[in-house]
């Protein structure tokens, strides 16, 4: 091994200084901070919205009920007509008379418990001369009724019943308008918002069927 004295070549290419070591218990550097900047959040696009339905069948229904419609649009190509609960029974029925619309392809609700007015009932009506498709809304509040349109398709009977099972919403002059998926007794309307999703008649299934409820 060469000692301290032994000369060194002035042409040698110099070695890199040795890396030193941390010292026990001191914490290695932190690595520099990015500069670059965060990249922005991608917006999401606007979803479609309703756009105004006007037509001729509109304008006279505007015409004749006033202030009774209170809104004629069109989303996604469903068009649909808003209107009070005490003009929704002429309405359905000149729809049925005067427009065609012969079969009443559904009945149904949607429930908001935090509205004031908490109900939206739906019905959906179709016109085979004219193979057109409308819905017909209003809103009612707990407790309110709607008249039943039995009498002008007798397809209604049921699905004016499936509603009352569901939701509770009754249908005045409806010829029986009982439960008809649930059995009487059953307490709850299991479509409602505030019904849990696991909920059932614990009193009932003990009473009828014997057993504890496995919920």
């Amino acid at each position: 091994m060469p000692d301290d004295t032994t000369p060194k070549d002035p042409n040698a290419t110099p070695s890199p200084p040795a890396a030193q070591k941390p010292t026990a218990g001191t914490p290695p550097a932190a690595a520099p901070k990015s500069t670059a900047p965060e990249p922005k959040p991608v917006a999401k696009p606007a979803g479609p919205t309703p756009e105004p339905w006007e037509s001729e069948m509109t304008a006279g229904l505007k015409q004749r009920f006033g202030s009774g419609i209170r809104e004629t649009s069109t989303y996604l190509g469903q068009r649909y007509a808003v209107v009070d609960a005490s003009v929704a029974y002429p309405v359905l029925q000149l729809l049925r008379d005067d427009e065609e619309f012969d079969y009443c392809v559904d009945i149904t609700a949607v429930h908001y418990p935090q509205r004031e007015k908490q109900f939206d009932v739906v019905w959906i009506l179709y016109s085979f001369p004219k193979n057109e498709r409308i819905r017909v809304k209003t809103q009612i509040a707990e407790g309110e009724t709607v008249a039943s349109v039995v009498p002008l398709w007798e397809t209604a009977n049921w699905l004016e019943r499936e509603v009352f099972d569901m939701f509770g919403i009754r249908f005045e002059g409806h010829p029986d308008l009982r439960r008809i998926l649930l059995p009487e007794g059953w307490k709850g309307y299991p479509l409602r918002k505030d019904y849990g999703i696991l909920q059932q008649d614990n009193e009932w299934v003990q009473i009828n069927l014997g057993i504890e409820s496995g919920q």
